[in-house]
């Protein structure tokens, strides 16, 4: 006999949490179904900790919308749950004259996307603010900030265990069908469970194209390819340099070899981008080596040895190597023609940001 709930949602990540969320506070039943051990194992406990201003993004793009929006949402919502979030700011560095022409063309795309708080600043203003840093021209961005992304999942749990919500830890979607009146599931775990549900949200992460392969009677043509693209943290011993984030200007698949600080105030550095066949967060030392030379480019002191292997994490593309960024792909019926399914593909960075109106998006699809 299965058992029978409303809607299920299959992911404890950042995202999976924040849909569950809203689907609880609007009175739905709701089951979250998390494969690990713990909330949040994957993407969302293997990032910069950074809340995003909206600055890289397409004009209309999902991701320029949500995370403008998200980024207001967020600082608010942290202050009303009392959850640590920092508006440090951060400033984009240009290291020649080249680079220096692109950061107009970003402070154009960030103010198309509704960003209205940078500074461009001369090399000599931006060492002003940042004594150690070394660059032609920057610009600032004082709502970019870093929060405690733990807090923010059990915010996000809390409220919608508050409003009815239940999780599930060790229950693997092991796969299912869709049937006239929604979905039968089965799930692993200590031992396999069948349940019946209207409604279904995949927010799988790095898994959800997988995830969504397994579920007999979703077009195959709706599931886009999934790629992983892993960029490994390295920590910085000693004093931190600076007081605000430091990006350099962005390449294709990531953001460059940024300096962070955590709450704690330990510097670190990363990500960098590295096209791999499946999951594995090894962090190859070596990869150092490549550190030292894109950090110096900026902060010409750094000291040898004094970069320390961190921690990695898989950013879960839907577009490769030779191809364009690709947008947050988020599927409704209206996308692939199965009332209840919903499909968040491809929710990487800004992922974190957008959380709170990404999910209002979702719900909003049914």
């Amino acid at each position: 006999m299965a058992d029978t709930v409303e809607c299920v949602v299959v992911g404890a990540g950042i995202i999976g949490l924040a849909v569950a969320r809203c689907l609880a506070l609007q009175g739905r039943e709701v089951l979250v179904l998390e494969q690990e051990r713990v909330i949040g194992a994957h993407t969302s406990s293997r990032n910069s900790e950074v809340i995003h201003a909206g600055l890289y993004y397409p004009r209309g793009s999902l991701k320029a919308r949500f995370c403008v929006a998200g980024n207001r949402r967020l600082y608010a919502y942290c202050a009303e749950r009392g959850i640590t979030a920092k508006r440090i700011g951060k400033l984009v560095v240009a290291v020649d004259e080249r680079e220096s022409l692109s950061l107009a063309g970003l402070m154009e795309k960030a103010a198309a996307n509704g960003v209205g708080d940078l500074e461009l600043l001369s090399g000599r203003a931006a060492r002003d603010l940042e004594p150690d840093l070394s660059c032609v021209a920057a610009f600032h961005s004082p709502s970019t900030g870093i929060i405690d992304s733990h807090a923010l999942m059990l915010g996000y749990l809390g409220d919608a265990e508050n409003a009815g919500a239940r999780l599930a830890l060790r229950a693997e979607l092991l796969g299912g069908c869709v049937t006239s009146s929604g979905f039968d599931l089965e799930v692993g775990g200590d031992g396999k469970t069948a349940i019946e549900c209207k409604i279904l949200v995949n927010a799988a992460g790095l898994f959800a194209p997988s995830l969504a392969r397994r579920l007999e009677g979703v077009p195959p043509e709706s599931i886009p390819r999934d790629y992983y693209c892993r960029g490994v943290y390295f920590t910085l011993s000693g004093r931190a340099p600076f007081k605000r984030l430091i990006y350099p200007v962005p390449e294709h698949a990531g953001l460059g070899v940024h300096y962070t600080a955590d709450l704690g105030g330990q510097g670190k550095f990363g990500p960098d981008t590295e096209w791999i066949g499946g999951i594995d967060y090894t962090v190859d030392p070596k990869r150092g080596d490549l550190f030292y030379a894109a950090i110096r480019k900026y902060w010409p002191s750094l000291k040898d040895g004094a970069l320390m292997p961190g921690y990695a994490g898989i950013r879960p593309k839907i577009s490769g190597p030779a191809e364009p960024a690709a947008d947050f792909l988020v599927q409704g019926p209206q996308n692939h023609g199965v009332p209840g399914l919903i499909n968040l593909y491809g929710i990487e960075s800004p992922g974190l940001t957008s959380s709170l109106p990404l999910a209002d998006y979702a719900a909003s699809l049914l």
